[in-house]
């Protein structure tokens, strides 16, 4: 009788314990919500679905996974995305049945998302009336967005240049520009060694690659350009290059940095117009990765730009990698804008765009290029956008990316192609001297001619932008 009773009473308990236990996981207040280590979760998805996820230990240190057990759905893809996504986390697929864990990058959209949000941009304006209202709504609200409404008064100082230097065909001088009070954009400026008149200008920011505008790919580039008869300004974004003698390379992932390059480039735009040597009615910009984001920025913003050639940048489905590019709130302006929309603000100015199938801009041809077109089709213009397209490469400023650029100088601004191509009708970039990196340096070797009253650290900066808000 006793067993029987101790017998009845365990699975009793058994069963008011197992009762229990159903009824909070259901109402969601179990005490430790059966959380297991990110770490654990990974290595049992491993393991359920044959697949290798690679990851560093601090990519996964003191991260919980809550409800793991619960997350798990006979996809992997879905699998993953109920782990991932709560704790800001996802996978890139590197090879078959290989991942490697990754940041999630909310700026950056699956295709269909950005293309079907172009498509309602799109609805909101059928002509070149409507459009011409949609640009006139968004572009000072550009500037409020930055904290440029007004700009900042400018500096009443000359300035900074260094000593020529004359090589085959062209000639380079570093030079300086006072944006703000201490506050300077630092560049190369690259001309024909001989001409005679106005020539075109050429604005050449640095994107995010190593060397920044130090880079071989960037003097050649310039150089080039130069040789055929335009002068190619090579400049600093905020924190990088130059910039870094006032700014750590951590404030370039700063929200304004993005205000203080769109500065810089107006600020450049000033100088370059004033001079003698400018032809205004020929000012093109042309920057890869980053520096293709403040191209097309500027463009929209700026109306002395009459030419515009973002490479490996633009897309629907991606907002910019960096604070640099969206850090600053200009795609909520006009209700909603994305930089597909804001390259169209170029039209009817010739636009090239530049695109590749090793990063964001893999589809441009497919959605994007032709919403471009159409833009352009109101001014019955649609050929003065052109696309080329390199789904064999990846994200760089090469070989074909730069000819295509030629190109297009060569037909919008009448450059002088033979000046730059042999007897085969190639482009010959081999007599551009490559300059060492402290060559470019408008301050010194060691930024020992920094003027007195420049900025030192971002706290500073700050202070000019009261309205700004980290």
């Amino acid at each position: 009788m006793t067993s029987y009773f101790f017998k009845h009473f365990a699975l009793a308990i058994i069963i008011i314990v197992f009762s229990n236990s159903q009824l909070s996981a259901q109402s969601g207040n179990t005490d430790n919500q059966y959380q297991k280590p990110l770490a654990q979760v990974i290595k049992e998805i491993e393991i359920r679905f044959g697949v290798t996820i690679k990851h560093s230990e601090a990519q996964v240190k003191d991260k919980i996974v809550k409800y793991a057990d619960w997350r798990f759905r006979a996809d992997l893809d879905k699998t993953l995305d109920n782990v991932l996504k709560p704790l800001d986390m996802k996978v890139n697929k590197e090879k078959d049945k290989v991942y490697k864990l990754k940041e999630y990058e909310y700026n950056r959209w699956e295709v269909q998302d950005g293309w079907d949000y172009l498509d309602v941009l799109g609805a909101k304006y059928n002509d070149k009336q409507s459009w011409e209202k949609r640009k006139a709504e968004i572009k000072p609200q550009l500037f409020e967005a930055l904290l440029l409404s007004p700009l900042p008064a400018k500096p009443n100082s000359k300035p900074i240049i260094t000593a020529k230097r004359v090589f085959d065909g062209y000639t380079v001088e570093n030079i300086a520009l006072e944006i703000l009070p201490g506050v300077y954009v630092n560049g190369s400026l690259y001309k024909p060694i001989k001409y005679k008149g106005k020539i075109p200008l050429v604005l050449s920011p640095d994107g995010h690659w190593a060397q920044q505008r130090f880079r071989p790919d960037c003097q050649i580039r310039c150089a080039t350009i130069a040789k055929m008869g335009a002068m190619a300004f090579s400049y600093d974004l905020f924190a990088w290059g130059e910039s870094m003698l006032q700014f750590k390379y951590e404030n370039h992932r700063k929200a304004l940095a993005q205000t203080v390059q769109t500065l810089g480039g107006i600020r450049i735009l000033d100088y370059f117009s004033s001079l003698k040597d400018t032809d205004t009615a020929k000012i093109g910009i042309s920057g890869g990765s980053g520096a293709g984001s403040h191209s097309i920025l500027m463009t929209a913003m700026d109306d002395r730009i009459k030419l515009s050639a973002p490479v490996v940048a633009m897309s629907s489905y991606f907002y910019g990698g960096c604070p640099c590019e969206s850090g600053m709130p200009i795609h909520f302006c006009a209700g909603g804008t994305n930089n597909v929309e804001l390259a169209a603000m170029a039209a009817p100015k010739p636009q090239l765009i530049v695109s590749d199938g090793g990063d964001w801009t893999a589809e441009t041809p497919q959605h994007d290029f032709p919403y471009l077109q159409k833009m352009y089709g109101y001014y019955g213009l649609s050929n003065k956008v052109e696309n080329v397209h390199l789904p064999e490469e990846k994200h760089d400023f090469g070989i074909n990316k730069r000819i295509a650029l030629y190109d297009f100088l060569i037909k919008n601004f009448q450059l002088d192609a033979t000046k730059v191509k042999d007897k085969n009708g190639k482009y010959d970039e081999s007599k551009v001297t490559i300059e060492p990196e402290k060559a470019l340096y408008v301050f010194g070797d060691n930024g020992e001619k920094l003027p007195k009253n420049a900025i030192i650290c971002f706290e500073n900066l700050k202070k000019l932008f009261p309205n700004f808000k980290d």
